[in-house]
């Protein structure tokens, strides 16, 4: 009778344990906005052209630099409005996963707003608040955007908070490199 007992005991754990994974992964592993819906939450109805840009390696070096990412740069993921407006999607590593976010710059090359659109890390998800995204309004190129000078941690989610903020860095140093001359 008692190894009856332990099996079931054994298989309920395993069944328990299964079901914590894919709780887990659910809850974890979230997909928030697609292209379009970034650009109709960010733009309303505006009307986008995808852009294309070749960035040297001088310039790679230089987003490198002023904002500490080293993940590659996809220079695919960027479109432009009829007023100059501009979307450009990025990633960054939170802990150990990827953060997809869009940044939306306005004409006068200014943040406009931004979304985080994939985040699959366990912690660090407060980053998506609203209140936490807004400190990046109004930020240009030539604003530090660093964590703890002009943006504010969350505590718990350091790692998401200071990744994203180097990655909006990165973005707004590549606008003002690369895309303000197209103007």
């Amino acid at each position: 009778m008692n190894k009856l007992k332990d099996r079931r005991m054994n298989w309920m754990r395993r069944t328990l344990l299964h079901v914590l994974i894919m709780m887990t992964s659910v809850a974890y592993g979230n997909t928030y906005l697609s292209d379009e819906q970034a650009q109709k939450l960010m733009f309303g109805e505006a009307k986008f052209s995808s852009v294309s840009v070749q960035l040297t390696d001088a310039t790679r070096a230089v987003m490198q630099d002023r904002s500490s990412v080293h993940e590659p740069f996809k220079a695919d993921r960027i479109w432009r409005t009829a007023d100059e407006s501009y979307l450009i999607i990025d990633e960054v590593i939170g802990k150990h996963e990827h953060i997809k976010y869009a940044v939306g710059i306005n004409a006068d090359g200014s943040v406009r707003q931004i979304e985080i659109m994939e985040y699959t890390e366990s912690y660090g998800y407060e980053v998506r608040n609203e209140s936490w995204r807004k400190q990046f309004i109004g930020k240009t190129a030539a604003a530090p955007i660093k964590l703890n000078k002009d943006i504010d941690n969350i505590s718990g989610a350091t790692l998401s908070c200071k990744h994203l903020a180097d990655g909006v860095k990165r973005v707004m140093t590549m606008y003002d490199l690369v895309l303000r001359p197209i103007k």
